[in-house]
């Protein structure tokens, strides 16, 4: 996948070296993501050797997948006993604006993205906005978070006047990494290309679900 493979080692090309990455599906088990600790250790252990300084666990809460706060920190429990390298680890969501969410967000059961403690990342469904969109948004900063919008590049349905609008609002942009590779297709890489161009990203992640995303 990666394009300079055959000429350099991903190591090599140091692309990850003091790399934070903000979005990851490494805790194992909980998502569609990784699935066994051996994988996610397989995972961090790479990361180390790449030089990747610190990432975020984000496993999605969404209806079909309503992990809860409670439970997914004692799964990360889990995974920094089981863990004893140097990247550090954090613990956070991604949230799909759906039905679950605006329950969780009024009663304020949420993991936060950041230091700070107020970020909040969220995704829609990649073909259609919820009907009520911006209204989730601005309820989203009334209790006090910022949004960040997961990988902007792959929504179909936007085009450049909603990166604008959005941006306006102060909704703040985290890319794929592997979007600008093509790994989503290329009318997701040109998007990501013409974002990050425009200085739109604030965060940048993986998205990491597997670690065939380090061996291609």
């Amino acid at each position: 996948m990666w394009p300079f493979k055959k000429l350099v080692s991903l190591k090599d090309s140091a692309i990850f070296k003091g790399f934070i990455d903000w979005h990851s599906h490494i805790l194992p088990g909980v998502d569609d993501g990784v699935q066994t600790m051996e994988e996610s250790l397989e995972i961090l252990n790479l990361y180390e050797q790449l030089g990747v300084r610190a990432v975020w666990l984000t496993p999605h809460i969404m209806e079909d997948i309503p992990n809860t706060p409670s439970f997914l920190k004692e799964r990360f429990v889990e995974l920094q006993t089981a863990y004893t390298g140097k990247v550090r680890l954090h613990l956070a969501a991604e949230n799909m604006l759906d039905n679950l969410f605006e329950e969780r967000l009024e009663k304020n059961e949420l993991l936060p993205l950041g230091e700070s403690g107020d970020h909040l990342l969220v995704e829609t469904s990649y073909f259609n906005p919820p009907l009520n969109l911006y209204d989730i948004l601005n309820r989203i900063k009334a209790k006090g978070y910022y949004p960040v919008l997961a990988h902007p590049e792959r929504y179909v349905y936007m085009d450049k006047s909603d990166y604008w609008q959005l941006r306006e609002l102060g909704v703040r942009f985290q890319l794929n990494l592997p979007s600008l590779i093509g790994l989503y297709g290329k009318h997701a890489q040109t998007i990501a290309e013409q974002l990050k161009k425009r200085a739109f990203y604030d965060y940048i992640g993986t998205d990491i679900h597997s670690v065939r995303l380090l061996q291609k």
